[in-house]
């Protein structure tokens, strides 16, 4: 009978009455086993044997890099080492110390010693500065360029922290908090006689000849830690500076030095610390005035054979292949005319068209389709005006924009809405200007009076953040007219191409940051590795003849290079556009007075500097948006968004601010490029505040935050909020003196205070002027620059022929 799936299935045999082949027939022979492969084992196996040989080549490659580096720095060819001494107190005697070096390095006491010394004992070319206690641009230029700083104490100072003599003054401890945020060097102590040594520190002794002999033998072995912002471009410091006067009004500068760090090319542009980014005209590689004899003799070259340098090769930049001077986009009104539409878009017009009058709403007049998608309708509105204090009975705005829409009964004309557009808007409405930024003419009194407003508000800030009174005399919808509502900082939504100034049309964005990061040093890599027709390699002696130089600023960079570096450094692509950036930044612990937004502020980011006038906010890591400050508050990082031109991370950045008079600039705040984006949102908060007159359970008649029944409904969509956490909505104005009547979602207290939180963008200012060294307003630099043809041209955007796309944004 068949069962299908269910016919007896009897119990097979026991091994033991099987036959010897049937027992045997599942196993495999032993000559057979060799020819079955076995795929897993293999690919594993592989993969192993694989990854080794990948580590292994990872090392070789590290080992081969390091190698390179040690040679680089040790061989006899190298550029000459800078050393920076630098005495922690004003007590400390450096310039013995300086000479002590010096006669070491060059076996001379006395004579006439060119600024880079070679000694044939120690195989070792170096430069000995001494930074003059005191002066902090000048330290501050010379450890962006040391190799090795030695600080120098000396031993008749205290060694007790807090007393008047202690061997750490003021100023050493200023300068070593700036040393730590621009990236230690190599470094080292020098003690002047002989005290006690901590045994967490080294230390090394200098007071005779065996102690410094000993110290140089130890630091020709070793290789100089170098920041890696430094290594990414190549730099020189100016041992000469001239300029040749061409009578148009510019020269061409002449700087002379060492080029470190990479290889320059002729086709770069290169910034000259405090002046500008400019093109070379040429360059001219130079005999080496400090050659190292190994036969130890003729250590330094005579002053007549150093001045009379030989030209051994000159290079001259290429018209197709020079990068461009384009600092600002140059906006066309008729790029953004509106050509005639296809039969595609004309259709897709129409269904837009007819989707709109089937869903009709009523709206203010004036009111663009994005501020109608943040209106709610009436039917998204639940709840009702009972007196129950249920949740329900809130307005809330799920569109995060609450003022622009009103109920059928808060329409207002037209002229209303474009008047509030002209009245005028600042970003510093709650609080007088400062006019010491736009007129020099001020007596001391008005200074004063000044300063005096600045730090109230400052302090007015801390104690009362954000929160603003509704004048009297200006209806808040004039006063308050590019202010929104949101209904959640963090997911509520803003379009970053809304409304954008005039100034976004000058500047420059990219369509993927970190792509053309990668793309731009893979291209400064290669134009390195290129041809020597195009690069002055890197440790050789140089002139770089920069043109169209203001005769201005030459003459003050020829006079500066005598108490301090000069430092020109050449530039990736890209580099010399502006865009937004956005800095991390810490006011430094010695700075006191208040830095307010949008002050101008010098910024030195790396080896550039260029003038600023930033807004501050808050850092978030959790949102898309940003919280402006009005001031950069003391114990926190704070996001400093300015106008400048473009620069890579990773790069350091110090903060100085102009005192006023004649003094050099104080030491403000410390930080790092964070990133380069002009659609980052920051805005800015203001708090409207009511007071109960009358409270009825959740029902409170709110007087006070606005002085007219009709400013009433134009912010009736916004919700409300107490400072002892209640939530709400405003029903209807009472009265004709701005009162009106709330709905919360609780109790409210007596002596509760009901606020309203408005949101608008806020933008840096633009600069009088980039660079520290010109004055007068911001120009593009009158050169030749190599546009792209026109087919690259698209409406409202700028396009580059180079890949990755750098566009301006303009406008809309």
């Amino acid at each position: 009978m068949a069962g299908g799936s269910r016919n007896q299935v009897n119990k097979s045999h026991k091994t033991r009455f099987s036959s010897k082949a049937s027992r045997n027939i599942h196993k495999t022979s032993v000559k057979d086993k060799s020819k079955i492969s076995k795929p897993d084992r293999n690919v594993g196996k592989g993969a192993r044997a694989a990854r080794l040989q990948r580590n292994k080549m990872m090392r070789d490659q590290k080992r081969a890099t390091l190698l390179k580096e040690k040679r680089a720095f040790s061989a006899t060819t190298s550029a000459p080492r800078f050393i920076v001494l630098f005495g922690l107190s004003a007590s400390t005697n450096v310039s013995s110390l300086a000479g002590d070096l010096l006669a070491l390095l060059s076996n001379e006491m006395n004579g006439t010693l060119f600024p880079a010394v070679a000694s044939s004992e120690y195989r070792l070319r170096a430069t000995v500065l001494e930074a003059p206690h005191g002066d902090f641009m000048a330290c501050m230029e010379m450890a962006k360029i040391a190799d090795l700083i030695a600080f120098v104490a000396s031993a008749s100072c205290s060694s007790e922290q807090g007393s008047s003599n202690y061997y750490i003054d003021e100023f050493g401890s200023q300068c070593l908090s700036v040393y730590r945020s621009l990236g230690l060097p190599s470094s080292a102590v020098f003690l002047r006689s002989f005290f006690r040594i901590p045994e967490d520190c080294k230390f090394f002794p200098a007071d005779t000849k065996d102690d410094l002999h000993k110290f140089m033998s130890l630091y020709k072995e070793q290789r100089p830690t170098i920041p890696h912002w430094r290594t990414q471009r190549p730099y020189l410091m100016a041992q000469k500076v001239d300029m040749v006067d061409d009578g148009s009004g510019k020269c061409t500068l002449l700087v002379t030095g060492y080029l470190r760090a990479r290889n320059l090319s002729v086709n770069q542009l290169v910034h000259v610390s405090g002046a500008g980014d400019f093109q070379m005209s040429k360059i001219e590689l130079l005999k080496d005035p400090c050659l190292l004899n190994l036969k130890k003799e003729g250590d330094l070259m005579d002053a007549d054979e150093v001045n009379d340098s030989q030209v051994i090769r000159t290079l001259l930049p290429d018209p197709l292949k020079q990068e461009p001077l384009l600092v600002e986009n140059i906006p066309n009104p008729l790029e953004g005319e509106q050509t005639w539409p296809t039969e595609a878009e004309m259709a897709e017009a129409d269904r837009e068209q007819r989707e709109k009058k089937q869903k009709k709403r009523s709206l203010p007049r004036g009111t663009s389709d994005y501020q109608a998608a943040w209106i709610l309708d009436d039917s998204d509105v639940s709840g009702t005006d009972s007196d129950d204090g249920s949740d329900d009975g809130m307005v809330v705005d799920e569109g995060a924009n609450g003022f622009d829409g009103q109920d059928n009964g808060g329409r207002f004309d037209l002229e209303d809405d474009q008047a509030s557009l002209k009245f005028r808007d600042s970003d510093d409405e709650t609080e007088a200007d400062s006019v010491m930024m736009d007129n020099d003419n001020l007596t001391k009194e008005q200074i004063e009076e000044d300063i005096r407003k600045i730090k109230e508000a400052h302090a007015e800030d801390e104690e009362y953040p954000d929160e603003v009174d509704v004048p009297v005399d200006v209806p808040a919808r004039k006063r308050f007219a590019k202010y929104r509502g949101l209904k959640s900082f963090r997911t509520s939504s803003w379009d970053p191409k809304e409304s954008l100034p005039p100034e976004y049309a000058r500047i420059f964005a990219f369509d993927n940051f970190t792509r053309t990061q990668k793309h731009v040093l893979s291209k400064a890599l290669a134009m390195e590795q290129g041809s020597e027709d195009e690069c002055v390699p890197a440790n050789s002696y140089a002139k770089l003849h920069i043109a169209e130089v203001p005769i201005h600023i030459a003459s003050k960079l020829c006079i500066l290079v005598k108490t301090m570096p000069v430092i020109a450094c050449g530039l990736l692509q890209h580099e010399s556009k502006i865009s937004v950036l956005h800095f991390r930044v810490k006011k430094h612990e010695t700075y006191n007075e208040p830095i307010k937004a949008k002050e101008e502020l010098i910024f030195h980011v790396g080896f550039r500097q260029f003038v600023t006038r930033p807004t501050f906010a808050s850092d978030n890591f959790n949102s898309d948006k940003h919280k402006m400050e009005r001031f950069l508050h003391a114990g926190r990082f704070s996001i400093a968004s300015v106008y400048a031109p473009i620069s890579f991370p990773p790069l350091p950045l110090i903060v100085l601010k102009n005192r006023g008079d004649s003094s050099p600039p104080a030491l403000a705040a410390v930080g790092s490029l964070n990133s380069i984006d002009p659609d980052k949102i920051i805005l800015k908060k203001i708090i409207l505040t009511g007071y109960p007159q009358r409270v009825s359970k959740s029902k409170a008649a709110v007087r006070y935050m606005f002085h007219n029944p009709e400013d009433v409904k134009w912010f009736k969509p916004v919700e409300v909020w107490t400072k002892l956490g209640r939530r709400g909505r405003i029903q209807e104005p009472v009265g004709t003196h701005g009162a009106m009547k709330c709905i919360l979602n609780g109790v409210l207290q007596q002596n509760d205070t009901v606020c309203m939180s408005l949101f608008k963008r806020s933008y840096p200012k633009w600069p009088e002027h980039w660079f520290p060294m010109s004055g007068g307003a911001c120009k593009i630099n009158n050169v030749k620059t190599n546009k792209p043809k026109s087919s690259t041209l698209t409406p409202l955007f700028y396009g580059l022929v180079n890949f990755p796309v750098l566009r301006s944004v303009a406008n809309v």
